[in-house]
């Protein structure tokens, strides 16, 4: 299927979400060894006191694990059954790490600093357009309604308020370069966003979605008060166990419905 072909494809969300259920099993079930070992890193600290060298020594190994379990996950989620993932380089027990993690390290740097880049232009602008309202905006935080001042000051406030929604965008639109990079064997980064294509409101539907579980898991912790390492240790394990694979199955589904890339347009 050809990029021009892009247009007339659409997330369908309500069988995305079908689709993460029936898929949960199987990513804990392949990835289960990398979970494991990526709970146990994240927990030193509850347990451990870091100091010296053992804090960036405890980064370093967090980071580490933490892409192993994505890249277990990833390589998953993009494939029908564990025999395909192992064929893009599942480990046992989602253990591995290869060129696939290199690339995903990569191609995450690209995004983070388009985005980085991007956030600083709009601040830039918002800081300005504050700039030109003067003490209004302060007026505004202060609810001194009677300094406000005129509607066309207010109405210059108004952009840089819808200017802030940019990230999130772009953040949603690039959302699929971990799945894009495993399942195309190559570097994927801010070409993904040709990818979510006319999907963007369907798939910001279903990462909120996603989220929901955990974020119910997060206001549960905080109205119980339970003590530490309790709360830690609940609220680790639940973004381990639950928030990474539930995100892992919404793109991976995400990925197989919406891809237009075939290996061989590479060589057109």
């Amino acid at each position: 299927m050809s990029y021009k072909d892009v247009g007339s494809r659409r997330l369908n969300l309500q069988a995305a979400l079908g689709s993460i259920l029936r898929a949960m099993p199987g990513l804990w079930l392949g990835a289960a060894g990398a979970l494991l070992v990526c709970t146990a890193v994240w927990l030193v600290p509850v347990f451990v006191v870091l100091t010296g060298w053992t804090g960036p020594v405890w980064a370093f190994a967090a980071g580490l694990t933490t892409l192993v379990a994505v890249g277990g996950l990833a390589r998953l989620s993009v494939t029908e059954d564990v025999r395909a993932a192992r064929a893009l380089g599942l480990g046992p027990a989602g253990l591995q790490f290869g060129w696939p993690e290199v690339r995903l390290v990569v191609s995450a740097l690209f995004c983070l600093i388009f985005v980085a880049m991007t956030v600083i232009v709009l601040a830039l602008a918002v800081l300005a357009i504050l700039g030109t309202a003067g003490p209004y905006a302060a007026a505004i935080q202060a609810s001194d309604w009677d300094r406000v001042g005129s509607a066309w000051k207010l109405g210059l406030l108004a952009p840089g308020a819808a200017a802030l929604l940019i990230p999130l965008l772009f953040v949603v639109r690039l959302s699929l370069f971990v799945p894009a990079t495993m399942g195309r064997k190559q570097m994927v980064s801010l070409n993904s966003m040709g990818i979510v294509y006319g999907s963007f409101w369907p798939l910001l539907a279903g990462l909120i979605i996603t989220a929901l579980p955990m974020a119910g898991l997060l206001a549960v912790v905080r109205t119980a008060g339970l003590a530490v390492p309790i709360s830690p240790v609940i609220l680790v394990v639940g973004l381990v166990w639950l928030q990474l694979p539930l995100t892992f199955a919404l793109l991976g589904t995400a990925y197989r419905q919406l891809e237009y890339w075939t290996p061989g347009e590479a060589a057109r």
